[in-house]
């Protein structure tokens, strides 16, 4: 059988971490986002300054850039990477309403960085809810996915449809 396969699973469909130590150095990129629904009234409190924790967004802008940097410690098979770069942007969105969230990594390496901004997205969008849970445990956590990456031998990709 041909075409895509699990990269993470060996021949007799064990577990296994890649071994990349063929692989070239590239420089590798990778793009993800995803926000927090919320009630408007939560979404002023935030953008205000008045929630219980303090400030969610500069604290969750910190959690997600942390996080990406612990990615191996949280996803069993990922390698520990030596990052040169994340950056996390948390914007509002009233028409959401809520925040959308979006994270960049990048290093030279012989491995990508899809892992690390996904993890970055993901508790940067945690870290907003655990901040505003007293004020609106409704919030809705969603739409977390890659958007695009560069670098490697498996090229580019890009999420259709993006405007990104």
């Amino acid at each position: 059988m041909s075409g895509p396969s699990l990269t993470h699973i060996d021949n007799s469909g064990e577990a296994n971490m890649v071994d990349v130590g063929d692989k070239a150095e590239t420089v590798r990129v990778a793009v993800a986002e995803g926000f927090v629904r919320m009630r408007s009234e939560t979404l002023k409190l935030i953008l205000e300054g008045n929630a219980k924790k303090g400030d969610v967004i500069g604290i969750a802008r910190l959690a997600g850039i942390m996080a990406a940097k612990q990615t191996s410690n949280l996803i069993p098979l990922c390698h520990p990477l030596m990052l040169t770069k994340v950056s996390v942007d948390i914007v509002p969105d009233e028409a959401l309403p809520g925040l959308r969230v979006e994270a960049m990594a990048k290093l030279t390496g012989r491995t990508g960085v899809e892992m690390e901004a996904l993890t970055a997205v993901s508790i940067a969008c945690l870290t907003v809810y655990d901040m505003a849970k007293a004020a609106d445990r409704e919030m809705e956590i969603g739409g977390i996915q890659l958007i695009s990456k560069s670098g490697g031998r498996s090229g580019d990709y890009r999420r259709q449809g993006d405007a990104h």
